[in-house]
């Protein structure tokens, strides 16, 4: 399988990333410790007993700390030779006929470590390990008299847990591609039905904001009865109104809408456009914006007011083109919440 960083990863499925899986890895650990140190057999032996146990304790950690599946090959590498190492560094100290087959425990740490090396996704260089320990088994029996068949006959049993988890590799590892592909779809799934959900609600909420707006006007236009002057301006700051949300999303803010409205009201033109600039914006700049367009809307007392949210990726987020009797006024909004002004007289 291919690894998707956060989706695919077979260790989800093993439960190497649970805090019983860092538990079991601790026992692992503190277990081949005293192993290592009860079976030594002198002194002298000490030093190499304890390095071959920080090689296979190292590989444990990383078996459960490294992500990615198929594990990834340099740490899969490192770890095929974990077992054969640490054996290396213990065989020459042990006693030649050994005490007892726990003199061997490199063998029972590296099998370990190359089963799960199998069941994430690296088969072949959990075998190739198993040989490794294999042949330095029998060349060390070879070198000590023994002969390479009491070498082999001692580790082979190695190589039945080895099998089991091979066996498991190839059952579980397919149906686990499977899992994860049947996760991917329910979180698609439910990912739309959230943005439909998103939709309809959005929808509703804008319905009823429009009744809310409209139907007074509305229910009184229907008696049929002619509009007097305050009810047509009304119904034309209304339309404004409207028009703002659909054409400018972005500049529906209460303040805003109250000091357009109040705007328009002394015969102001005021024109909101939105291209969806905000998006970029850093920080509180998006209500910075705001505030000054409800000010330069709630100064102006004629002539035009243009606030337009610029598309994504410009130098400004938005502009403000004030146009007055004596003077026209240029605003700059940049990403980051400042405002710089370019003013000229029409004297």
């Amino acid at each position: 399988m291919t690894a998707q960083p956060g989706t695919r990863d077979v260790r989800e499925l093993l439960g190497l990333h649970t805090r019983g899986a860092k538990a079991l890895v601790a026992a692992y650990v503190l277990t081949f410790l005293l192993v290592s140190l009860s079976t030594s057999p002198g002194p002298d032996a000490v030093v190499a007993e304890l390095t071959a146990w920080l090689v296979v304790s190292a590989g444990a950690v990383t078996l459960v700390r490294i992500a990615g599946d198929p594990l990834p090959f340099r740490p899969a590498v490192a770890l095929t030779l974990a077992g054969a190492i640490a054996l290396n560094l213990v065989l020459p100290v042990l006693p030649v006929p050994i005490d007892g087959l726990l003199q061997t425990w490199p063998l029972g740490a590296g099998t370990a470590i190359l089963a799960y090396l199998c069941v994430r996704g690296r088969i072949a260089l959990g075998w190739l390990g198993m040989a490794a320990m294999l042949a330095s088994c029998a060349l060390w029996a070879m070198r000590t008299g023994q002969g390479a068949g009491y070498g082999l006959g001692m580790s082979a049993i190695n190589m039945a847990p080895l099998l089991m988890a091979t066996f498991v590799a190839y059952t579980v590892r397919p149906s686990a591609k499977a899992i994860f592909e049947l996760r991917e779809q329910t979180t698609r799934r439910i990912a739309a039905e959230a943005a439909d959900a998103a939709v309809l609600e959005e929808r509703d909420r804008q319905l009823r904001r429009l009744d809310e707006l409209a139907r007074p006007l509305l229910d009184r236009i229907a008696t049929g009865v002619d509009l007097d002057e305050h009810e047509r301006i009304a119904c034309r700051l209304l339309e404004a109104h409207l028009r703002d949300i659909l054409r400018a999303p972005g500049l529906s803010d209460p303040a805003v809408a109250a000091a357009a409205r109040a705007a328009r009201g002394r015969g102001v033109e005021v024109i909101l456009l939105d291209d969806r600039g905000a998006d970029d914006a850093v920080g509180d700049a998006p209500q910075g914006l705001l505030g000054m367009v409800a000010a330069e809307l709630a100064a102006a007392s004629d002539g035009a007011v243009t606030v337009r949210v610029l598309p994504p990726g410009r130098s400004a987020m938005a502009t403000v083109l004030a146009s007055g009797t004596d003077r026209v006024r240029r605003t700059e909004f940049g990403h980051g919440g400042r405002a710089a002004d370019a003013e000229a007289s029409l004297g």
